[in-house]
C-alpha cells in the first residue's frame, strides 16, 4: 500500500504505520529524513524519505541476519556496504558490450555544440510589466546602435548590463547546452552568428546577444570515451541488481504501509 500524501489526508484520517519485518518506521524518522529528498511538494518528499528508510531497514535487517555489526549509524553504514559487496553480483561489461552500447547511443557520448557569446542583460523582474516593456525598448535601441557601430557593444555592456560579465565587455565565453538560464539556453542553440535582431527574454529580463563563434557538436570515437561507457554500463547493471535484491528482501521480510518502486535504489546509488 502506497504512503498517502500528507497534504491530501482528510481530517481525522491517520495514515497506516510503515513496518519492515518487526520494525516500525516512525513519523519522526521520516520527517528527519525529508531534508535529504528535495521535491516539488512536501508529500513527495515524505514518500521519498519513507522509501529510503525502508530500503535502509531492509538492508540493516539482512546485515544483522549475517552477523554484521549494526549497533550504530556508522557501523550500520559499514555493514550495508559489506553486505552489498557480498551479495550483489554485478557482471563486468565486456569490451563488445561497451562498443555496442556506444554505437547504439552515439549522442550520449558526443561533444556538445558550443557557442561563444556576448550579451547585455537589461534586468527586469518577470512580474514587472512596465519595467520589462521599458527594458525591451532600450534593448531595441541598443541593437540599432550596435548595427551601425559594432565596436560600441563593450561600452553598452559596461553601462547597461546587470550581469557581472559587463566587466568583460559582456563576454560569457564558450557556452555548452545547460550552462545558462534555460530560456536563454534554448535560444542560443539555434541562433546564427552575429548580432541577434531583437532582445531575447529570460526570467532576469532582456538580453542583447551576439554570437561570435559557433562549434557544432560531433561524435567522439569509442576509444576516447571507453571508460565513460564502461562506467555507465556498470552503473546500469548495479541499479538492476540492487533493485531485484531489494524487491526480494521486501517480499521475504514483509513491508507494510508502503511499496518500493523502480527508484527506491536511488538514494543508495547516490
Amino acid at each position: 500500500m502506497q504512503m498517502i500524501d500528507i497534504e491530501q489526508i482528510p481530517a481525522g484520517i491517520i495514515p497506516p504505520p510503515i513496518r519492515v519485518g518487526g520494525a516500525t518506521i516512525s513519523e519522526e524518522a521520516i520527517a528527519g529524513e525529508m531534508q535529504y529528498h528535495p521535491a516539488d511538494s512536501a508529500g513527495t518528499a515524505q514518500l521519498k524519505a519513507a522509501r529510503a528508510l525502508v530500503v535502509r531497514e531492509l538492508l540493516r535487517q539482512r546485515a544483522a541476519e549475517l552477523g554484521l555489526d549494526v549497533t550504530g549509524e556508522d557501523e550500520t553504514d559499514l555493514a550495508i556496504a559489506t553486505l552489498l559487496d557480498r551479495e550483489l553480483n554485478i557482471p563486468e561489461p565486456s569490451d563488445d558490450d561497451c562498443r555496442r552500447f556506444h554505437a547504439a547511443v552515439p549522442t550520449r557520448f558526443s561533444e556538445p555544440g558550443r557557442v561563444r557569446v556576448r550579451h547585455v542583460l537589461l534586468a527586469a523582474a518577470p512580474d514587472d510589466a512596465e519595467a520589462r516593456d521599458a527594458r525591451y525598448r532600450l534593448g531595441q535601441k541598443l541593437i540599432e546602435a550596435i548595427k551601425s557601430s559594432p565596436e560600441r557593444f563593450t561600452e553598452f555592456a559596461q553601462r547597461h548590463s546587470a550581469c557581472p560579465s559587463r566587466d568583460e565587455g559582456g563576454a560569457l565565453g564558450w557556452l555548452a547546452p545547460g550552462q545558462t538560464v534555460a530560456e536563454l539556453d534554448r535560444a542560443l542553440q539555434h541562433l546564427p552568428k552575429g548580432l541577434h535582431e531583437r532582445p531575447l527574454a529570460s526570467r532576469f529580463g532582456w538580453h542583447v546577444v551576439v554570437i561570435d563563434e559557433r562549434r557544432e557538436g560531433h561524435a567522439v570515437p569509442f576509444e576516447r570515451v571507453a571508460e565513460r561507457v564502461r562506467h555507465t554500463l556498470r552503473e546500469q547493471a548495479t541499479r538492476r541488481a540492487l533493485r531485484h535484491y531489494l524487491l526480494a528482501l521486501e517480499a521475504r521480510m514483509g513491508v507494510d504501509g508502503i511499496a518500493l518502486d523502480d527508484e527506491s535504489d536511488s538514494s543508495l546509488m547516490q
